[in-house]
């Protein structure tokens, strides 16, 4: 395949309301797109770097200037999908870029041979189940609402972000207003120590799908130690930026759950060899999100297709987090989003909207 030029677009999409982590707050996604253009198609990748290295070390001007300066002229004249990341391979770090770019050629392939990507991954379902991430609210009572809201919604799963001085009681109160049966799990993007453990251990009563990256991105030997002190099983996200990563945390004892983000990792290619890792150890995985318009949600739906995924994801609807995708939005059906079935990703970006939340645009010639 040859690629004609690459073009980087930036856009801004206002969040429906304020998200809140342990890293902060964002109220609107500054978000990279790539536009892959080949003589036989157009294929779109979503960079999921945020404008701050907070979540990750990277960030998105950083993103754009890694694409233009390195990635991009390192891909030969001719390629095929698998080329990408070997082309890319000397080049340390800056997964979410490579995996921005990998995707969007991908697209561009899939959709010049008429394949979709969740027919080219491996899906085994053309529906999934969709969780919803709820981040820090102002008080419990307002917690209460919110769940409430997204339980009537459909969302089959509740994911609460936690924090040091918010974590005991608004699991408790979320679990006694609905009950055990409610699929409950909470992140901590990386907010505690080991010496922390007495505390999460509180956890352990509120039956718990698992706890998400209680412990630092770059220390699995200390979630082995925690993951002997407390019963909520430990899932590992920023920790696991690879298959390799993953086979360590495994090894180790580190987790018994392995949330795969695309981007995280490098690229849907990579998140298919963690999901086939985890699947042949026993380790449960999910797809997990990064507030992505409905290009980088639609490749999430497909990844989460795959047999492997046996908990529901952070792949929620679009009014979550946008009132206007950039691509049809996606909708909630008794608590599941289809599966796309067209050629790539199986969506394409609404010309007068994307036009609308478009801040600039570059062209790269190849």
């Amino acid at each position: 395949m040859k690629i004609t030029g690459i073009e980087l677009r930036r856009v801004a999409m206002p969040l429906v309301t304020p998200f809140r982590t342990s890293y902060g707050t964002e109220t609107e996604r500054d978000v990279l797109l790539l536009r892959v253009v080949t003589p036989e198609a157009e294929g779109w990748g979503e960079c999921v770097a945020m404008s701050d290295p907070l979540y990750s070390p990277e960030y998105v001007d950083a993103a754009a200037d890694v694409l233009r300066r390195f990635l991009i002229p390192a891909l030969p004249a001719h390629l095929d999908v698998h080329g990408v990341g070997r082309a890319l391979q000397p080049f340390k770090g800056h997964r979410m870029a490579k995996a921005a770019l990998e995707s969007a050629v991908l697209d561009a392939r899939l959709r010049a041979s008429g394949q979709s990507l969740a027919s080219f991954l491996g899906a085994a379902a053309d529906r999934v189940p969709a969780g919803v991430s709820i981040g820090i609210t102002n008080s419990v009572p307002e917690l209460l609402d919110t769940v409430a809201g997204y339980l009537d919604e459909g969302y089959v799963r509740i994911k609460l972000k936690i924090e040091p001085g918010w974590d005991l009681a608004p699991v408790r109160a979320v679990r006694e207003r609905f009950g055990d049966d409610l699929l409950l799990q909470v992140d901590a993007n990386a907010a505690y120590t080991l010496t922390d453990a007495p505390h999460l251990a509180g956890l352990d009563p509120f039956g718990l799908l698992l706890i998400e990256q209680p412990l630092a991105h770059d220390d699995i030997v200390q979630h082995a130690r925690l993951a002997g002190r407390i019963a909520t099983p430990i899932c590992l996200d920023e920790s696991i930026e690879s298959a390799a990563d993953a086979a360590a945390a495994i090894s180790l004892g580190a987790c018994s759950v392995v949330n795969v983000k695309p981007g995280r990792v490098g690229g849907y290619l990579e998140a298919r060899r963690i999901h086939d890792l985890c699947r042949a150890h026993g380790v449960a995985v999910w797809c997990g999100g990064m507030l992505e318009t409905g290009i980088g949600r639609a490749a999430n739906v497909a990844l989460a297709a795959l047999p492997g995924f046996t908990l529901p994801g952070d792949i929620s609807a679009s009014r979550r987090y946008y009132t206007t995708d950039v691509t049809p939005p996606f909708e909630l059906s008794d608590g599941h989003l289809d599966v796309p079935g067209g050629p790539g990703i199986g969506v394409e970006p609404i010309p007068d909207v994307l036009r609308e939340v478009t801040t600039s645009t570059e062209w790269i010639a190849r």
